[in-house]
């Protein structure tokens, strides 16, 4: 199954606010879902994927190892945790959420374990989040070109990570813009909103489009039904190149998520 170019963020998301989300998404269309096991909802997500009647070959399905599974012999009995919350037998993509923080554990060491899991059919694509350029070309010296299949990493307006964009479109690395309304920023930016007025659309659809147009995949979250459509209906949305190009403009390096461990960024 192809990755569906719009679906499910679950970041932060757990009890009522996960049923609200993930019900109606699977009901409105959307069939792609996103967790990790540092949200600690795999096993609420598992149960309403299995409530929600669609089946599980119809779902493409992410999660992501965090940085305490890394060492020797960790990642593949973490990512079997996963799959027995999850209730499946499979994920669609398993990614490594945060490279090890100050190199405590050596990327090969993780990533081998990661591509092992592929090989065993845990996974059916394997991927990195968060790594700089710098990083990508150590994955890619690792593992091969070709193996790494996603990159996930902050993209909206406000914060455009060119230089990653740019080598993985380079390396044949699908990137997925998560965050992609900058924590709600973008709703109140005003060119946003001008471009917004003139397709009938609201500045969240066109920023979601701007990502889209570029080729990626975008994981916004949403716990109220009336957002989950109009998120859905940024597929249609369609800017002409200077808007596109207006919207470039807006780079300005915002960027949301920015831990202690997080590496030095391009």
């Amino acid at each position: 199954m192809k990755m569906p170019n719009l679906g499910l963020g679950t970041f932060r998301l757990k009890d009522q606010p996960l049923r609200d989300s993930l019900l109606p998404g699977l009901d409105l269309g959307y069939r792609h879902i996103d967790t990790a096991q540092i949200y600690d909802n795999e096993a609420e997500v598992g149960q309403l994927m299995n409530e929600s009647g669609v089946p599980r070959q119809d779902i493409y399905l992410t999660t992501k190892v965090w940085t305490s599974e890394f060492g020797p012999g960790k990642v593949i009995p973490s990512l079997e945790l996963s799959l027995e919350k999850l209730r499946t037998d499979y994920l669609d993509l398993a990614l490594i959420h945060w490279p090890s923080p100050k190199d405590e554990v050596p990327m090969a060491v993780y990533l081998e374990q990661l591509a092992e899991a592929k090989a065993r059919g845990l996974t059916r694509e394997i991927g990195v989040s968060n790594f700089t350029v710098a990083q990508l070309k150590e994955a890619v010296d690792i593992l091969g070109p070709g193996a790494i299949a996603h990159q996930q990493v902050e993209i909206h307006p406000l914060l455009q990570n060119r230089k990653v964009v740019e080598f993985c479109q380079d390396q044949g690395i699908a990137i997925t813009a998560y965050m992609p309304l900058a924590y709600g920023k973008v709703l109140s930016e005003p060119l946003l909103i001008e471009i917004g007025k003139r397709h009938g659309v609201s500045a969240a659809q066109v920023s979601l489009a701007w990502l889209l147009a570029q080729g990626m995949t975008v994981i916004p979250s949403s716990t109220k039904r009336e957002n989950l459509a109009a998120n859905l209906a940024a597929l249609k949305v369609q800017l002409s190149p200077e808007e596109m190009a207006q919207i470039a403009t807006l780079e300005r390096g915002e960027r949301c998520a920015n831990p202690d461990f997080a590496p030095n960024w391009d």
